[in-house]
């Protein structure tokens, strides 16, 4: 019977020949993951089990990323509850600040994802390290605790939607444009439950990072998880980087899909999500004119070196608006210091946003960012519902990097080819 790749992967890491949809599974785990929200959670679950300790040290990552450096007592609390789990356990991958960086970020960069692996995560944005060709989702702090436990997680099959994607790019557009332009044309639950594959030869064009921002952001179609077929790219990436074995499965030619979605990505402009959903997409030449008050360019979505790179060719030599404020998120200390290393960061300061140490910050209304009632913020994060980043009645618009830098600088919504 022919299998998708996200298919095989499942059939391997469950001890089965071949999987179908809708089959339940139990199935192994190369990599669990917590963060500083979920981990004290799925702590005290593992507490209650009674378990004796974790199924493999080297294969659990702790990771304080969403309100460190500690915001507030409250978060200073949970930070310290997965420091100690981590010590009396002996976690390796825990990532303290100062060398931590924001997760789906930091992973792929420390090589403990592969192809092939299978990676559970308690948050929704674990599905970004599909993009390496690996079956990875969210789940919920017990499920966590459980595979902190045994190394094994129960799972549906789920079935696969291809999205075909042809043709050049046209400048400034990348994969939050192309995932942008998805969501707005299925609907933030088009993909619910399914795997979204993508592939084709604009995707075989594009490099990781536009590829870790389009499975990022599977789980905003309501998807199970979001997977590239891994190819010469992910090799490049993966080489000398990957700590373990690693499998590249394809998807059979003649695999059943639930759907099939083609694009012409010549014909695809920089996109906008308006508030209050990502599936509120539009281009960005019909954005008309929408002041706004700040801007963010960072988070797991868009915080790596290639975003970076993109947001101070716009800015460059330019200004930040008087009535914007820039807030920039590197997504690791190694892209900080890349960033360092290639005047990135004296470009974007000289043109007056404030950088940060990684972190998840705003996106989420953490911290570092919090819009005030009736305050617009554009920004390359991954979600832009009613108080995500702030007051309820605040708006937060999605876009690319080049776009939020050029929006920073005209105070209002525009495309990057106005500041040219």
């Amino acid at each position: 019977m022919p299998m998708t790749i996200t298919e095989k992967i499942l059939a391997a890491h469950a001890g089965k020949e071949r999987v179908a949809p809708g089959e339940l599974i139990n199935a192994r785990v190369d990599l669990v993951l917590g963060n500083d929200i979920t981990a004290p959670v799925a702590i005290k679950e593992f507490n209650k089990i009674g378990a004796a300790g974790v199924f493999d040290r080297e294969r659990i990552a702790l990771v304080p990323d969403h309100f460190t450096p500690n915001k507030d007592i409250k978060s200073a609390e949970q930070s310290k509850s997965i420091r100690e789990f981590a010590r009396e356990h002996e976690i390796v991958n825990y990532f303290e600040v100062g060398s931590m960086g924001i997760e789906h970020c930091l992973l792929p960069e420390q090589g403990l994802v592969g192809p092939g692996d299978l990676v559970i995560g308690a948050d929704s944005h674990t599905c970004t390290y599909g993009a390496l060709g690996a079956f990875s989702t969210g789940m919920g702090s017990t499920d966590i605790a459980a595979a902190m436990a045994v190394g094994e997680t129960w799972l549906k099959v789920p079935e696969s939607i291809k999205f075909v994607f042809e043709g050049e790019l046209q400048p400034w557009v990348g994969g939050k444009d192309l995932i942008l332009r998805v969501i707005g044309d299925i609907g933030v639950d088009g993909a619910l439950y399914r795997a979204m594959e993508f592939t084709g030869p604009t995707i075989e064009k594009l490099s990781m990072d536009g590829r870790f921002t389009m499975c990022n952001m599977a789980i905003e179609a309501g998807a199970k998880n979001g997977i590239v077929p891994p190819d010469q790219v992910t090799r490049e990436y993966i080489e000398g980087r990957c700590k373990r074995p690693f499998n590249f499965y394809q998807s059979d030619p003649d695999a059943h899909y639930a759907k099939v979605y083609k694009y012409d990505a010549t014909k695809i402009e920089p996109q906008v999500a308006f508030p209050h959903l990502p599936e509120n997409s539009r281009a960005v030449s019909e954005a008309g004119k929408v002041d706004i008050d700040q801007s963010v360019i960072g988070s797991c979505t868009n915080g790596r070196i290639e975003d970076l790179r993109i947001a101070a060719k716009v800015l460059k030599g330019k200004k930040v608006h008087q009535n914007v404020r820039l807030i920039i998120f590197p997504g690791t200390q190694e892209i900080y210091l890349q960033a360092l290393g290639e005047g990135l960061i004296e470009a974007l300061v000289r043109a007056g946003a404030a950088v940060s140490t990684p972190t998840c910050g705003p996106c989420l209304g953490g911290h570092m960012g919090i819009l005030a009632k009736g305050e617009r913020c554009i920004a390359t994060t991954n979600r832009n519902f009613v108080g995500r980043m702030g007051h309820p009645e605040s708006e937060v618009y999605l876009s690319n990097p080049a776009v939020a830098a050029a929006s920073a600088i005209l105070g209002r919504i525009a495309g990057p080819w106005e500041v040219e």
